[in-house]
């Protein structure tokens, strides 16, 4: 099996599911097409990556999967901050609100291909302007869609309640994806 990703997250979760897998980024335009709606964007570039590993000659008689995480709120898409301005930022829209993370994934079996969009909603708590610096001052967010990261100390100092999949939050639905791989 071939994971077109680099997602540590991903890979661990893989891993730990049991599955043997070789680990093949894809490299694909991520540029957003206009109207696009963020649950449409990880779906398509989910299956952007898929099929670029697919047509590769070495992935011929693999299963390949390909995931996209992003978090959104108010129908917009928050990426990975730029800098800790950014991060503030983010944290500051996220603050006593629920957002949306959803991961796209698509699985490509010779001709055969399945698709699927998780949705998680994440409630946070109202956060002061001190903890969000204080969390932003930590590292963690910088490398992290919407700023923050549930497995770590985001989810235990930022978050009120989660509504849905957890592992979708922290980059792979799993469960969602053991069960679309044994339907294959």
């Amino acid at each position: 099996m071939i994971l077109a990703s680099q997602s540590p997250r991903r890979i661990e979760l893989m891993r730990e599911a049991g599955y043997d897998i070789q680990i093949i980024p894809a490299d694909i335009d991520e540029t957003p097409r206009a109207g696009e709606s963020p649950f449409e964007l990880v779906e398509r570039l989910a299956c952007a990556k898929a099929a670029a590993i697919a047509a590769l000659p070495l992935a011929a008689s693999q299963i390949v999967v390909a995931a996209d995480t992003i978090v959104a709120i108010d129908n917009k898409k928050l990426g990975k901050p730029h800098d800790t301005n950014e991060a503030c930022a983010m944290l500051r829209d996220l603050s006593g609100r629920t957002h949306q993370v959803a991961t796209g994934v698509c699985i490509i079996s010779g001709d055969t291909r399945r698709s699927f969009v998780e949705v998680t909603d994440v409630t946070f708590y109202e956060l002061s302007n001190a903890e969000i610096e204080a969390y932003v001052a930590s590292g963690e967010p910088m490398d992290k869609a919407g700023a923050y990261g549930i497995q770590g100390v985001g989810g235990r100092m930022l978050v009120r309640a989660i509504n849905g999949d957890f592992y979708n939050v922290v980059g792979l639905p799993i469960a969602r994806v053991k069960r679309a791989l044994d339907a294959l």
